[in-house]
């Protein structure tokens, strides 16, 4: 039983020896390969610390922006893009000339209008120096700007005469009237020849002072047309036109 026992503790004992002399080893051999770790991390740490810098460019420094480039540097430049050449088929569009207005027609400042009692005047002018008041106004009653209507004419002496309201006209020697038939048209027309010593002027603005353009109750003149060639005066009250 001695025996036994004994054995069993040598057992025991040659157990707990392996046990911790395997222990020793695998932590010496833990050690050498976490030192073994340790070198071969700081070996690829170096390395890359060393790759990347390397990699990373360099900045230009202000210095090396404001150096001009070498001359063997040469800039680089785009190459220009010829132009294309327009198709055969596509003309240049041109605008068609715009033909000149023609300047309107500045009539003179001093045109008289054309109107019944001035064409009458203009005629009156031609005829001043072809005979009496009377021949004159005879005339003028037959001219073709009286066609339309019936004209006649008469010799008046001075005094009251018709279309001056209560106004004696005297101051002439001979005078004429010519006027139409029908007694409604406002139309009346004198020739009268001034005696000596009379002014004309004053005698033409007596007579526009004094004559009334609706002398006539029914209807009423448009215009007064008064004027003189040497010793004879013209004048007249009418419409502007013979049109109704």
């Amino acid at each position: 039983m001695k025996k036994l026992l004994t054995l069993v503790l040598v057992l025991t004992l040659a157990f707990s020896l392996a046990a911790c002399g395997s222990k020793k080893e695998e932590t010496a051999s833990n050690n050498s390969d976490i030192e073994a770790e340790t070198e071969i991390n700081g070996e690829e740490i170096t390395d890359v610390t060393e790759e990347k810098e390397e990699v990373l460019p360099q900045e230009p420094s202000e210095e090396n922006e404001n150096k001009p480039a070498s001359p063997d540097e040469k800039p680089q430049t785009k190459p220009q893009e010829k132009p294309k050449p327009a198709s055969p088929e596509e003309k240049p569009q041109t605008k068609p000339q715009e033909e000149p207005k023609p300047a309107p027609e500045n009539k003179p400042a001093d045109e008289t209008p054309k109107t019944v009692g001035n064409s009458l005047f203009a005629e009156f002018k031609k005829l001043a120096s072809s005979g009496n008041s009377l021949a004159i106004a005879e005339k003028l009653a037959e001219s073709q700007i009286l066609s339309e209507m019936s004209m006649g004419a008469v010799s008046v002496e001075p005094g009251y005469l018709n279309g001056f309201d209560n106004a004696e006209i005297t101051g002439f020697s001979e005078g004429a009237m010519f006027c139409p038939m029908i007694g409604s048209i406002p139309f009346v027309g004198y020739v009268f020849t001034l005696d000596e010593g009379t002014d004309a002027s004053e005698f033409i603005s007596f007579l526009k002072s004094s004559a009334n353009l609706r002398w006539n109750i029914c209807t009423e003149a448009e215009e007064m047309v008064a004027g003189s060639s040497g010793d004879k005066v013209f004048f007249v009250m009418c419409n502007k036109s013979l049109k109704a």
